[in-house]
């Protein structure tokens, strides 16, 4: 017999759709590769995370599977877990219990600066969100094996970012809302530094100490996005509400 989630779980359930849906439509996605996942709000040890074969554009909130970090479903007739979904998200649930929301992905700008040696540079606003926050992992092919876990949270305690070298992007919040907000921002501040950098013109970095008072401002601010996503988040679900309303279902 199939059990009805909860109030709270089917909330997750509605905003990761929301999310894989909006993710898509920022042109971020990759066909049915990578993943948004968010852990089960009543249900700690567990997470949420489409299907390997849906492509963003097409989850819906009961299309989301549940599993539990060692990837056996928590829902019938579901297979079993593997690979990146697996390795990645549920090794950061398993040992980041403050992390309720994350992205993978390889939007091409932050794909981008990731291969650039020096990484993410403080030479823009969007970019000083992120100082102090970015891990960066070095390549080590497809994460298909529970045993590369370890040298991806070993590289990102204390950060929420991992800049994932010739790879793509990690991005941890407290929120679905966070991540997804985050993950728009980081994007910008990539762009920015390739557009920046195109032609391979000296650039201006923005000082530790301006770095420092910015992200002060920013931080007294959180109705601009935060760990809940803010205003940013809201209009976000909004949009999803008016361009594909079926993600509810």
């Amino acid at each position: 017999m199939k059990i009805a989630p909860s109030d709270a779980e089917w909330r997750a359930r509605v905003e990761l759709a929301a999310a894989y849906r909006l993710i898509d439509h920022f042109g971020h996605g990759e066909l049915a590769n990578n993943h948004v996942c968010a852990r089960v709000p009543d249900e700690p040890d567990a997470f949420l995370i489409k299907p390997m074969g849906l492509f963003y554009d097409e989850v819906t909130a009961s299309s989301l599977v549940k599993y539990d970090f060692e990837g056996n479903a928590r829902q019938p007739d579901q297979p079993k877990l593997t690979g990146p979904g697996l390795v990645i998200h549920g090794g950061v649930f398993e040992a980041r219990p403050e992390v309720g929301a994350t992205i993978h992905s390889h939007a091409t700008a932050i794909l981008g600066v990731a291969c650039q040696k020096h990484g993410l540079l403080p030479i823009t606003q969007h970019a000083i969100l992120f100082v102090g926050k970015v891990a960066y992992v070095d390549y080590g092919g497809l994460e298909s094996e529970l045993s590369q876990r370890a040298a991806l949270l070993d590289k990102l305690q204390g950060k929420s970012v991992a800049l994932l070298r010739n790879h793509g992007v990690l991005v941890l919040g407290s929120s679905i809302g966070g991540v997804m907000t985050d993950h728009y921002k980081l994007d910008l501040a990539c762009k920015a530094q390739l557009a920046a950098l195109t032609g391979g013109h000296e650039v201006t970095l923005i000082s530790d100490e301006l770095v420092r008072t910015t992200q002060a401002q920013i931080n007294a601010r959180p109705f601009f996005g935060g760990g809940g996503g803010g205003l940013n988040w809201q209009g976000m679900l909004r949009m999803a509400d008016r361009l594909f309303p079926d993600y509810k279902d």
